[in-house]
């Protein structure tokens, strides 16, 4: 019996094609693998216990709120230096469609933390002057929050929302 040698040059792990296919099915399963853990790692959790109830009558509440919409003006004066546990001061000013200062009955400042919801706080903001509130917060972590300003009139509540990114120590 003769012993067959196999040629090494004839190897299919030598042509470029078997190359690139493999390297690309290897770079498209790595994608794959990293956004599912991704996913996963940063679930904020943010969702509402009663979603169905509220998404039910979404669109008789969202032409309810508009018809009641009191075209006021409401500016958030929002440090870029925010750091974590640092003492920062957060400013808003209320005027109406004629730039009128507006007295609600009461402003309130809400901290959502995206990644941990443990972590959210919220706190009533005092008023400094016609139309002008503030309050004074410490971000216990850095990175992104989620900071809402809430003004409330009677049984309404209006509110904007803004992105803010806070700095190591």
């Amino acid at each position: 019996m003769h012993a067959q040698t196999v040629d090494p040059s004839n190897s299919p792990w030598r042509s470029p094609w078997v190359l690139a296919w493999t390297g690309l099915i290897t770079v498209v399963l790595m994608v794959n693998v990293t956004f599912v853990y991704l996913a996963f790692a940063t679930n904020p959790g943010l969702v509402n216990d009663d979603y169905y109830e509220r998404g039910q009558h979404y669109e008789k509440t969202l032409i309810s709120r508009l018809a009641k919409d009191p075209d006021w003006t409401l500016r958030a004066d929002i440090p870029d230096d925010l750091k974590a546990g640092a003492v920062a001061s957060i400013q808003v000013t209320l005027v109406d469609a004629t730039g009128q200062p507006v007295t609600p009955d009461q402003v309130s400042f809400y901290a959502y933390r995206p990644s941990d919801k443990t972590r959210d706080f919220s706190t009533s903001m005092v008023a400094m002057g016609a139309g002008q509130y503030s309050a004074r917060v410490v971000f216990p972590l850095f990175g992104a929050w989620d900071g809402l300003i809430a003004v409330r009139q009677g049984e309404d509540e209006f509110t904007t929302g803004e992105r803010i990114t806070v700095a190591r120590p």
